[in-house]
């Protein structure tokens, strides 16, 4: 498996299934392309992004500052506490909440965090180095990268002194809960043990249900309805994946994911182990919607890790949530097994496909409709568009979380000739220094750092940092201008001071908001966007395989059987010597032909009512509820982050009112 794009081998011709060369095939990744830099499930390069303001990845650099040191506890314990969702990295706010328990001075914070990183995110690499710089200016030593090499080398990585009970909780979206919660708060889990699909059935109603073998787990199939108990969107199962990280020699390094569900106790599982899943699963499930898994990849960064990680969550929790599948004991064993390894040596595994031991009763034989073929047709026809346009909608969700991200960037425009004085910490824009005028660096105040508080963006420059870094340069700022050059009291300072505090707590809260607010659409919108994407990719993979597995046997055994009829009829008209036994060889073969035959008929049937259930059931009701869901819950958090944007900015103004002009 490599980077490039791997060739695909179809089910039938490509002409006959009218998607082109994208499809499945036995090969689970043959249709995982990762090719536009943001999307692993892409088909086509997706186009190129809009500009945004470039950070430079530094994680790399500090692996070989860490190196294999042993890291102190409470590196751990402090990276935990800002990183519940166990995503490998943190924001820069976090980083310099972390940072404020230390005691030390606004200016060694902001020093601190401007070595370790210039993005808005911080990796757990970072993190830790600033953690080891932290200690050393506890210490009164040398503030350098430099020096936390050489004690990583010496494997003596300094301890700070950090309150990490006093951590001052921010409104972070945890993915677990689907909502804000404090940094440090545990996962909680939503999931019930009552299963979402079973229904309490009536004596009055026992006729209308299935029988034991029947295809169907429910309601009856029929047009009304939607098959599926009420409020079923509200009993899903979670499945979540974290990453544990590296295992194995230095030739033969995996990772390993961390399987948590309310099944049992939490299991870790290779991406080998998720293709043996996947493969069993569509074997067995032929005719079922199943979502390809994400792609692999040699030498894969962070960002791709984590890309892949979401999309087998995504895998997991559709099929672990599917009304037929997840009764599957495959998937039981890999959601509760501690070692799938060695559940598969002892356990003797049929891939079978579910029509050789299922069969569909008189009744729902007679609920599939006649026009089915008709309905499967308009889908298919659809599907195609609908997969290019959600795809479409994905790409541009995540470049907005990107921008959202950086929508705190700012160029700190500031006009020498009057605030060289008062603001000697903040660092000029270059454009500033090689303008004609000595006014022509405030000239456009939506660059000015007051635009800039106000939400504005700009890329004029390359020194470029976030709202936390504002925050930090503020605070230091006042510790600077902590006394006057006057030295007795002076009120006007005072008063100028104290507005500046007010104006740092505020930026502080506004890069909490968008931090929450990016967060709340990468983990809950963005990810019910590639959910839909997801489940019509996987009607189309459907589409395929019906195309090619549904091809039976049945007209050449019925002209077999004709054909031997008619010899069976010619062997005994004519007796010849030993013709007893050319006739029951004739006739066992015949019998035999027969029972193929309704054994494909039947299973005829019960493809078309696994299309007709996957059609009905499946996909009508999650392209549409689970779309409901993921609209209204958009729609409150952008409620809920305007208000709070309101509501930051209003006290502000109300805080600054009384800053002296003299």
């Amino acid at each position: 498996m490599f980077n490039a794009p791997r060739p695909v081998q179809p089910y039938g011709g490509t002409s006959a299934n009218s998607f082109g060369a994208s499809f499945v095939t036995e090969n689970p990744l043959a249709s995982s392309v990762y090719d536009d830099g943001l999307d692993p499930w892409s088909s086509t390069p997706s186009p190129a992004p809009p500009p945004l303001p470039s950070f430079s990845t530094t994680s790399t650099g500090f692996t070989s500052v860490i190196a294999d040191a042993t890291v102190p506890a409470i590196y751990d314990r402090a990276f935990a506490a800002v990183d519940p969702t166990n995503s490998g990295e943190t924001s820069v706010n976090a980083l310099s909440r972390v940072l404020g328990t230390s005691s030390l001075p606004a200016s060694t914070i902001d020093k601190i965090v401007s070595l370790v990183s210039s993005r808005p995110r911080v990796s757990k690499l970072e993190f830790f180095v600033a953690l080891a710089l932290a200690a050393l200016a506890q210490g009164g030593k040398d503030v350098s990268v430099e020096r936390v090499a050489l004690l990583a080398q010496q494997n003596g990585l300094p301890e700070p002194n950090l309150d990490l009970d006093a951590l001052a909780p921010a409104s972070t979206f945890n993915p677990y809960t689907g909502g804000a919660t404090a940094v440090q708060s545990p996962v909680q889990r939503g999931y019930s043990t009552e299963d979402p699909w079973s229904t309490a059935r009536s004596p009055s109603n026992v006729a209308a249900t299935n029988g034991p073998g029947s295809v169907i787990n429910g309601a009856p199939s029929s047009i009304s309805g939607t098959g599926l108990p009420k409020d079923w969107w509200k009993k899903q199962e979670n499945v979540y994946v974290n990453i544990l990280g590296q295992q194995g020699f230095i030739l033969n390094r995996y990772l390993v994911y961390e399987i948590t569900t309310d099944r049992g106790a939490p299991v870790p599982r290779r991406y080998s182990e998720f293709v043996f899943l996947w493969d069993c699963l569509v074997k067995r499930y032929p005719f079922r919607l199943l979502p390809s898994l994400p792609p692999k990849r040699v030498g894969p960064d962070e960002n791709f890790i984590q890309q892949r990680r979401r999309g087998l969550a995504r895998f997991l929790n559709f099929v672990a949530n599917h009304p037929i599948i997840k009764e599957d004991s495959v998937l039981a064993a890999f959601l509760t097994e501690p070692s799938l390894e060695a559940w598969r040596k002892h356990t003797a595994i049929s891939l079978e496909e579910e029509s050789a031991s299922k069969r569909v009763d008189k009744l729902e034989e007679m609920s599939i409709p006649g026009d089915l073929e008709d309905k499967l047709a308009v889908v298919r026809q659809k599907t195609g568009f609908l997969i290019e346009h959600w795809q479409k909608i994905c790409v541009l969700a995540e470049r907005m979380i990107r921008r959202r991200e950086a929508a705190a960037v700012w160029v700190p425009l500031i006009k020498r000739s009057s605030l060289r004085a008062h603001l000697p910490l903040l660092s000029l824009s270059p454009a500033s220094s090689t303008s004609s005028g000595p006014d022509s660096d405030v000239d456009d105040l939506s660059s000015s750092i007051f635009a800039s508080i106000r939400g504005g963006t700009s890329d004029s420059g390359s020194d470029q940092a976030d709202l936390a870094r504002l925050t930090n340069t503020m605070k230091s700022l006042v510790e600077v201008n902590e006394r006057c050059w006057r030295g007795d009291e002076c009120e006007l300072c005072a008063g100028v001071r104290q507005g500046l505090v007010q104006v740092a707590s505020h930026t502080q809260k506004h890069a909490d908001q968008l931090e929450h607010r990016s967060r709340s659409m990468l983990y809950s919108t963005l990810e019910a966007l590639k959910s839909q994407r997801d489940l019509y990719m996987a009607m189309r993979d459907l589409f395929i395989r019906h195309d090619r597995l549904s091809i039976d046997q049945v007209e050449r055994l019925k002209k077999r059987v004709e054909t031997n009829s008619q010899k069976l009829e010619s062997v005994r008209q004519a007796q010849k010597e030993g013709w007893e036994q050319e006739a029951d060889k004739i006739t066992g073969l015949i019998e035999k032909d027969q029972a193929a035959i309704s054994a494909q008929l039947n299973r005829r049937v019960f493809i078309r009512a696994c299309m007709w259930y996957e059609l009905r059931v499946v996909l009508h009701n999650y392209e549409n509820t689970l779309l409901t869901q993921a609209v209204r819950t958009f729609a409150r958090e952008e409620h809920e982050f305007s208000e709070g944007v309101l509501a930051n900015w209003a006290s502000l103004v109300d805080a600054v009112d009384g800053m002296p002009y003299e």
